[in-house]
């Protein structure tokens, strides 16, 4: 009984120490030892019908994260419009924040509609200490006024990836004329 409780501690340990390297714990999986925890949505255009705004999902991946960023899923959860196009191949990223633009970086797209979900590959992965901006280009806003929910999850580069989920982007779209919703 000792025995098995020191064995079922020390496999814990190993699992939540830092190591050198790459994170990878039991059975080979990619993680990241200190995860982003949160995402910044910014939109400079917030009417229906606004024609071709950007959204910009804005990730800050821990210096001690473990494992670069191998890819991001944005999808929308939430919203009175489930149709408005998006130009998928115009989906972009870079270094940096909004207005405050570094390297663009390589990335690949695939965007389910049924779902509503874009998975974004960064191509090669981002490194930790990085803060990343991915750019999502609609045709145009929403026909409706709601609050639009986009849920942003992290996966680590490497084998068997354990997400991080980093909650939620927040799109207020206004009605024109002076009403909200």
């Amino acid at each position: 009984m000792l025995a098995r409780a020191f064995g079922v501690a020390l496999g814990l340990a190993a699992l939540f120490s830092p190591w050198p390297g790459r994170s990878q714990g039991l059975a080979g999986a990619s993680f990241f030892r200190n995860p982003p925890w949160t995402v910044d949505l910014i939109s400079y255009y917030m009417n229906v019908w606004d024609s071709q705004p950007e959204y910009y999902f804005t990730v800050e991946l821990p210096a001690d994260a473990g494992a670069p960023l191998g890819q991001l899923t944005i999808q929308q959860t939430r919203g009175s419009d489930w149709q408005f196009p998006f130009y998928v191949e115009r989906t972009s990223a870079f270094l940096g924040r909004p207005r405050a633009e570094g390297r663009k970086l390589p990335l690949s797209v695939q965007f389910d509609q049924d779902s509503r979900r874009f998975q974004i590959r960064f191509d090669p992965p981002v490194p930790p200490g990085s803060t990343v901006t991915t750019v999502l280009k609609p045709w145009n806003n929403p026909d409706q006024a709601d609050v639009y929910l986009f849920k942003v999850t992290a996966w680590p580069a490497g084998p068997d990836p354990i997400p991080a989920a980093l909650g939620y982007g927040t799109l207020r779209i206004y009605a024109t004329g002076g009403g909200v919703f």
